[in-house]
């Protein structure tokens, strides 16, 4: 295939010599061809990006007019980004929006693209536009940029940025920073980043004030990626606006602060939690998005089934006893609490819980939130919740030694208590509860059972691709899999991430829990009498039908739900 140049040169718009000489500045000075050939007057733009046309088979758009450029299309891509990679969102057609780029070959600015289509989930066709064009198109973005600007200018007139040692500097600075929190461009900015958050299937904000710029980056199926650059000097307006929504101290900058706020995002009322951080660049605010729709998943939206899901059901079938949820942080824990809480929430029943925080409000549950400052604690709530005639309590977490003999004594008392704890496995809670002073011959008759979680990430099922496992992993598989109540076919078959339009190139689509339950039965209720060893309690549970976290994980990965790098990843393979 033949390159832009010798097309050029084909077409006789181009010499030899005129070739030596661009490719010559073009490693020299580290530019593009096509911007040598542009500064050098050597070619129009019109025929260069005709030519170019033809060349990569694309079509070029070459009416572009800012004007005909909505908000609601220009916020696809951020500024910074489409300065960086030179493409902009042209206009949209159904489903579809229209990007123009000035470098459609440039594999990074492809890769940019895919992502930003993944993260706010939207479909794209491009288009090859001049850079004529797209200092046109780029246009769109200066009227919010000239808002911005007038909130700098602002912020150097009053001298905002020096730091103030006396109380009355200190009054009078907390009143410019909600003034300035309060006007149009700083409550649009902060608007914009929560909506493409929650549009972009975000976790987390994290709002990071650096040496020379402000970094806003959203965690999406638990990575962090950089999304947004603001000059520094709206950090603070920023971060005042966020305390104004959260009801927290704008004047308090040198404690940590958390609150929460609601907002109607895409006809959704979703809640953000809202934690400040005194760092040494200034305040950092890392802001939690709380989807009440992500938040009441199903056991089958969670990844429990089969197996798993009897014996969990079989535990909340009772009438009491404790169950707990395991796992490190992150792992979803809180999620599978509120899913088991939807599915005992009736009006035949009082449910209590004591959360820290709570992150979703959940309609007929009566819900409260520790504070330790004022010490109601988890121990201290738990006595008062075992006061309000409680059928069902739901304990954040259990962390001392106070609270599980609470937590304990109101399983033995007649009441479904559930809560989660910190253990690897879900065997090992009956050694962490001991290890936490409960005596050992307490827990057989309280414990119904303990699911033990972890998350992976989910395949794309529109373009997955099915593969044999190297010898190794083969092995893997087999020895894992003898030992389960899983099937294991001859032909075993795993499936990679390959990445297309709906999922961004990526190759994954959010994520799903790998579990482990130990079902506490009348049978093992006597053994683990006897003898609390951890070994002990491995074996009886196995023998039970326990399936483990990497036999979950293994199965899932077969199905084609995940990846075994996945699996073997978070269950702690070397």
């Amino acid at each position: 295939m033949a390159t832009l140049l010798e097309k050029l040169k084909e077409e006789q718009l181009l010499s030899q010599e005129d070739i030596i000489s661009i490719e010559a500045e073009s490693r020299s000075e580290g530019k593009r061809e096509e911007e040598v050939i542009l500064d050098e007057d050597m070619v129009s733009e019109e025929d260069l990006f005709r030519v170019k046309s033809e060349l990569l088979g694309m079509p070029i758009k070459d009416d572009v007019d800012a004007k005909d450029i909505s908000q609601d299309v220009i916020k696809v891509i951020p500024e910074n980004s489409a300065k960086y990679y030179k493409m902009v969102p042209l206009g949209k057609k159904g489903d579809t929006i229209e990007v123009g780029m000035v470098f459609p070959d440039d594999l990074k600015a492809k890769e940019a693209l895919n992502f930003l289509a993944y993260r706010y989930k939207f479909s794209y066709e491009t288009f090859l536009i001049t850079p004529s064009s797209f200092a046109r198109a780029i246009k769109q973005y200066q009227s919010f940029q000239e808002q911005v600007g007038s909130v700098l200018e602002e912020i150097e007139t009053e001298g905002l940025e020096e730091e103030e040692t006396k109380e009355e500097e200190e009054d009078e600075t907390t009143k410019e920073f909600r003034k300035l929190a309060e006007e149009a461009p700083i409550i649009r900015m902060v608007g914009v980043i929560i909506k493409q958050a929650v549009e972009g299937g975000a976790s987390d904000i994290h709002i990071e004030p650096e040496k020379d710029k402000l970094k806003v980056r959203f965690r999406v199926a638990g990575s962090l990626y950089s999304s947004l650059f603001l000059p520094l000097k709206v950090h603070q307006a920023i971060v005042a606006r966020v305390k104004i929504l959260s009801n927290l101290r704008i004047d308090e900058r040198r404690l940590p602060q958390d609150g929460r706020f609601s907002a109607k995002v895409q006809g959704k009322n979703i809640d953000f939690r809202v934690a400040t951080l005194p760092t040494t660049q200034g305040e950092k605010v890392v802001i939690r998005v709380l989807d009440p729709e992500k938040g009441m998943m199903t056991f089958e939206d969670l990844g429990l089934s089969g197996r798993n899901l009897e014996f969990v059901n079989s535990a909340l079938s009772k009438s009491h006893g404790l169950t707990l949820v395991t796992g490190p942080t992150g792992s979803g824990k809180t999620t599978t609490l509120y899913s088991v809480l939807g599915v005992l929430n009736n009006e035949e029943v009082n449910i209590v819980t004591l959360e820290d925080p709570v992150e979703y409000f959940m309609e007929g549950i009566n819900q409260s939130q520790v504070q330790p400052a004022i010490n109601y604690t988890f121990a201290n709530g738990l006595r008062q919740i075992l006061r309000q005639d409680p059928d069902i309590i739901m304990v954040g977490e259990i962390r001392d030694e106070e609270t599980a003999e609470l937590a304990i004594h109101a399983a033995l008392t007649g009441h479904i208590v559930l809560a989660t704890l910190h253990t690897n496995t879900a065997t090992g809670a009956v050694p962490r509860l001991i290890d936490m002073g409960i005596k050992p011959f307490l827990i057989p008759p309280s414990l119904n059972s303990v699911i033990a979680q972890r998350l992976v990430k989910k395949l794309c099922p529109s373009c997955r691709e099915e593969m044999e496992p190297a010898p190794e992993i083969r092995k893997i598989i087999e020895e894992e899999l003898r030992e389960s109540p899983f099937e294991l076919n001859e032909e075993i078959k795993i499936y990679k991430a390959k990445g297309c339009i709906k999922c961004g190139e990526e190759g994954f689509t959010g994520r799903i829990g790998i579990f482990e339950v130990f079902n506490v039965d009348s049978s093992i209720r006597s053994s683990v009498a006897e003898d609390q060893s951890r070994s002990k309690i491995e074996e009886l549970a196995r023998k039970a039908g326990m399936i483990t976290l990497r036999q979950d994980g293994i199965h899932k990965a077969l199905q084609g739900l995940t990846t075994i790098e996945e699996v073997l990843k978070v269950t702690g393979a070397e």
